[in-house]
């Protein structure tokens, strides 16, 4: 711990608060009847077993804001692992266990029903549930060792006093807030405040979580947390960071609804560099941040049903846009993205600028000739480029093939050209390609032009 002691960083022994007051009334209002059966099955539960029961963290916080909340987080004081299992046989879900650390996650089908279920209703529903814990680091940034506690240890070793809080579901005290570090004090005064001195040295991580509470809810990192954040980002405890863990802060930075405004923070205070040496918050970044929001409003009022996005791509596209190929290709290495998103990263970097070319071209395209050049590429890159581009062929271009071209199919298929007596082979996917094109250009009205055109290019008519 030889850095913590060269910092001038200690542990903050603010003595904590005791417990506040019942918010049941709060959560009928934000919940959906769905959700509060869920959350008092957990009280009945808990009851059975001769449990206590808690919701913690975003779960609180959010009731406390009246925001609806889906992020539910069980802590039960003592052994889990029972409850998890009744739980799941409860509700009809699926169990995961992860036995060393005395964690499990219930998933389950969200009811279709519910008047205010999760915004994806395809999405399925989770719900982890933890034996309250304390965590010790061995050295800054390391991953916690985990011994379980009591709810109050559980609560003090988290990121933030907005955070820090706890609902009672047990049915003699559902509802009961419990609050040992003033986190509703801390929400009034719209803060974001750490629980003490050494979090951002054990934690790195928190740096971006600090903005993100900040920005989403339009609070305000009060100085001495600020100053903490300084001066982890001085003493470098990002790199001493694992990067997939950055990298998921990153994500839920970019998948806020305003992600400007947090990125905007983070250059404030120089937290950018630690993704890339060369990342800046340019006014062109900017500008091209908004179009980008503007463009996922469009896509998502219109088109959501074809196919959900995944908006943080986007974002992040527009972050690395200053950033050559090699360059993109060795963050997504060192970031460990998955190897979906890699690909669509990699291929935006390498074929939205080409694609914004050839669209800007002044001579009639024909639509099967943009259908060829959007086609191949995914739907978050397609939007970037429609962000991107400032001509407004470009644009008219991307919106046709969104709106008109894309999922449109030959009405005839293998099946057809096998009862013409074609043999089956690479000759299927270039007749078909081709009746498509023609298809798409106004050429072909129906199944018999179709049917023709395959006969002529078999060799057949």
């Amino acid at each position: 711990m030889e850095l913590i002691k060269k910092s001038g960083i200690t542990r903050n022994r603010r003595k904590p608060h005791g417990p506040a007051k019942n918010i049941s009334s709060a959560i009928k209002k934000n919940l959906s009847p769905r959700m509060l059966k869920i959350l008092r099955l957990c009280g009945a539960l808990a009851d059975q077993k001769g449990l206590k029961a808690y919701a913690v963290g975003g779960f609180a916080r959010d009731i406390l804001l009246n925001v609806s909340s889906f992020d539910v987080d069980i802590v039960l004081e003592r052994e889990c692992l029972v409850f998890a299992k009744a739980l799941a046989d409860k509700l009809g879900g699926s169990l995961v266990v992860y036995k060393r650390f005395g964690t499990a996650t219930v998933v389950m089908d969200w009811c279709p029903k519910a008047k205010r279920g999760p915004v994806n209703r395809k999405e399925r529903f989770k719900i982890d549930i933890a034996t309250a814990r304390v965590e010790s680091y061995e050295h800054p940034a390391a991953l916690p060792k985990v011994v379980f506690s009591s709810i109050k240890q559980d609560l003090h070793r988290r990121d933030f006093t907005i955070n820090a809080m706890a609902v009672s579901l047990n049915k003699g005290s559902f509802g009961r807030l419990i609050d040992f570090f003033n986190g509703q004090r801390d929400l009034r005064q719209k803060k974001v405040r750490v629980l003490h001195d050494l979090s951002f040295i054990e934690d790195p991580t928190r740096i971006f979580r600090a903005v993100r509470f900040e920005q989403r809810y339009n609070f305000k990192i009060e100085p001495h947390t600020e100053e903490l954040i300084k001066t982890a980002v001085r003493l470098d405890m990002f790199g001493r960071t694992q990067k997939q863990r950055l990298r998921n802060e990153l994500i839920l930075i970019l998948s806020e609804p305003e992600p400007v405004k947090a990125l905007t923070r983070m250059h404030e205070l120089h937290e950018l560099r630690f993704i890339h040496p060369r990342l800046r918050l340019t006014k062109g970044m900017l500008r091209l941040f908004g179009d980008i929001g503007e463009c996922c409003r469009w896509y998502e009022s219109s088109f959501l049903k074809k196919r959900p996005i995944d908006r943080w791509l986007i974002f992040f596209f527009a972050m690395v846009d200053g950033l050559d190929l090699a360059q993109v290709k060795a963050l997504c290495e060192k970031f460990v993205f998955t190897k979906g998103d890699e690909k669509r990263i990699i291929s935006c970097k390498g074929k939205a600028d080409k694609v914004i070319r050839a669209l800007k071209a002044k001579r009639e395209l024909a639509p099967s000739r943009i259908y060829r050049h959007l086609e191949p590429l995914a739907y978050e890159v397609i939007l970037f480029i429609l962000a991107k581009a400032k001509s407004e062929r470009v644009r008219m271009r991307v919106s046709l093939f969104l709106a008109k071209y894309n999922g449109v199919k030959p009405s005839i298929s293998g099946k057809d050209l096998k009862g013409l007596g074609i043999a089956p082979g690479p000759r299927y996917g270039k007749i078909l390609d081709r009746v498509l094109y023609e298809k798409l250009d106004g050429r072909l009205l129906n199944k018999q032009d179709e049917m023709r055109l395959a006969r002529q290019l078999s060799g057949k008519a």
